[in-house]
C-alpha cells in the first residue's frame, strides 16, 4: 500500500472521523474505510461496488475517460499491434516483458501442457449434445481440480505456478472439445509444432479425414482477440474469481466461478447478444428501420455492440480489432453473407449519425470480435468460450497477486437491510 498523505474527515452526528486517503499511481485518489464500522458504527452503501476498490493491484489500469487500457503499463494497441498472446500472458502474470529466451521456455512449457487428461474425453459424455458450451465448459474446468489435484494447494507456489499453466495451456484444448461435442465431432488433440491461436483453430475447424491449413491473417486475428480480451481490471467475472480464491478455494474451482460469472449477456455474452441482434435486423434494408427505435426513448430495443460501461468516448481494443475485422472480411469475402452485410453497414451508420457520435454510441470491441468469429465460422455459442478461454490468464494473474497480498481477507460485503424486524413464530393452527 502507498502511504497515506491526505485525510477525508466524515461528519455523523456531532461527531468526526479522519479517514485515511491513498493516491494510486493512476486513476483518483482512494478513501480507506477498513476501520469505518469499527471506529464510527456504520457501513458505506454502493450497489455494484461501481465507486469501490475492493483490492490494490498493480496488473491492469483502465481510464474510462481517455479511452486508455494499459497491462502492466504498456498500451493496449502497442501490445496487439506488435505482441502476441503468449508474450501478453507471460506479461500479465510475471510483470514484465521476456527476453527471448524466457519467452522461448513458456511457450515450451505451456505447448507442452495442452493436452488433457485422457479420461477427461469420457467426462465429456456425461453432458447432452445440446448442452451449451459455456455449460460444458464451467462443468469441466470445475472438474480439473479432479484430475490435477497435485496443484490445487493454494499456499504451494509452485503449486500455484504449474495450476497457472495447466489453465492457459488447457482451456484451448477443452473449449475446442466443447465445440466438437456439441456438433458431434470427433476430438482433436493439441500440435506442438502449432502457435496458440493456430492450435486452436486447428482443434476447432480440423477433422481426421482430411489436412486443415490454418490462414495466417485468420490465425493473428484470432491472436488479437485473445490478446484484446486477456484481462479488464476489476469486472464482474475478475471480482468472482477473487472473491471465490479469498476462501481459499483450489484455483480450478476459481476459474469455473469465472466463467460462470462470465456467461452472463452483460457481460461476456455482449458478442453473441450484438449477433443476434445483427441476425434480428436480417437485411441491411431493414437496418434504418432499428436505428429509429434504437433512438426511441419509448422502445425497449437497444443496439448491441455499441457503447461501453467504461469507456466514454472510444474503446481502445475495438480500434486495434477493427483492422482484424477488415483484413478477415476481405479474405473472406461478405458478399454472400447478409449478416456480415449488414454489420459493415450498420458499423458506418454508426460511426457517422450525430445521434450515435453524440451519445458515443461507438463501435466496441464485442462488434468487431462478433463480426471476426462468425466470419471465420464460429456458432454465436462459441462466442463466450472464446471469451473465457482469452480472459483465463488475466482471471490467473490477479488469483496470484491476491494470493500473494498480505492484506487479503475473505471477501464479506455488507448490506444495507429492510426486511422484517424480530417477530415471534406463530403455530400453523393459529395463522
Amino acid at each position: 500500500m502507498p502511504e497515506s498523505t491526505k485525510k477525508a474527515t466524515l461528519n455523523i452526528d456531532g461527531k468526526s472521523f479522519e479517514l485515511p486517503m491513498y493516491s494510486p499511481t493512476a486513476g483518483p485518489d482512494v478513501i480507506d474505510i477498513r476501520k469505518l464500522y469499527a471506529d464510527a458504527g456504520v457501513f458505506t452503501y454502493d450497489p455494484g461496488f461501481t465507486s469501490t476498490a475492493s483490492c490494490d493491484s498493480t496488473i491492469t489500469f483502465i481510464d474510462g475517460g481517455k479511452g486508455e487500457l494499459l497491462h502492466r503499463g504498456y498500451p493496449i494497441d502497442q501490445l496487439a499491434g506488435k505482441s502476441h498472446y503468449l508474450e501478453v500472458c507471460f506479461l500479465l502474470l510475471y510483470g514484465y516483458l521476456p527476453s527471448a529466451a524466457e519467452l522461448e521456455d513458456f511457450e515450451t512449457r505451456v505447448t507442452r501442457h495442452t493436452m488433457v487428461h485422457e479420461q477427461m474425453h469420457y467426462f465429456f459424455r456425461g453432458f447432452r449434445r445440446d448442452s451449451h458450451p459455456m455449460a460444458t465448459l464451467v462443468g469441466v474446468v470445475g472438474a480439473m481440480s479432479a484430475f490435477y489435484h497435485d496443484s490445487t494447494d493454494v499456499g504451494d507456489p509452485w503449486h500455484r505456478e504449474v495450476a497457472a499453466i495447466r489453465l492457459i495451456a488447457k482451456l484451448p484444448t477443452i473449449a475446442a472439445m466443447a465445440y466438437k461435442y456439441s456438433i458431434g465431432q470427433p476430438f482433436v488433440y493439441p500440435r506442438n509444432d502449432l502457435d496458440y491461436a493456430s492450435n486452436f483453430l486447428h482443434m476447432c475447424f480440423s477433422v481426421p479425414a482430411e489436412d486443415y491449413h490454418v490462414n495466417p491473417i485468420i490465425a493473428r486475428a484470432m491472436d488479437r482477440i485473445f490478446i484484446l480480451h486477456a484481462d479488464h481490471e476489476q469486472n464482474a467475472s475478475t471480482s468472482t474469481v477473487r472473491l471465490a480464491s479469498s476462501s481459499g478455494a483450489n484455483p480450478f474451482a476459481c476459474i469455473a466461478a469465472g466463467i460462470a460469472c462470465l456467461w452472463g449477456p452483460a457481460h461476456g455474452g455482449a458478442n453473441q447478444a450484438c449477433l443476434e441482434m445483427l441476425r434480428e435486423i436480417g437485411t441491411v434494408d431493414r437496418i434504418p428501420e432499428f436505428i429509429a427505435r434504437a433512438k426511441d426513448k419509448n422502445d425497449p430495443f437497444r443496439l448491441m455492440g455499441f457503447g461501453h460501461r467504461v469507456y466514454k468516448n472510444t474503446d481502445p481494443r475495438a480500434k486495434v480489432l477493427k483492422q482484424s475485422a477488415d483484413e478477415v472480411l476481405e479474405l473472406l469475402g461478405v458478399d454472400d453473407n447478409p449478416l456480415l452485410q449488414v454489420a459493415k453497414e450498420l458499423e458506418q451508420v454508426a460511426l457517422n449519425d450525430p445521434y450515435f457520435v453524440e451519445k458515443k454510441l461507438f463501435p466496441n470491441v464485442d462488434f468487431y470480435s462478433g463480426i471476426i468469429l462468425e466470419a471465420i465460422g464460429f456458432p454465436t455459442s462459441m462466442f463466450t468460450p472464446i471469451f473465457a478461454l482469452s480472459r483465463t490468464v488475466g482471471w490467473i494473474s490477479q488469483w496470484k497477486e491476491m494470493i500473494d497480498d498480505p492484506q487479503m481477507k475473505i471477501g464479506r460485503p455488507r448490506q444495507l437491510y429492510l426486511g422484517e424486524t424480530n417477530r415471534d413464530y406463530v403455530d400453523i393452527e393459529n395463522r
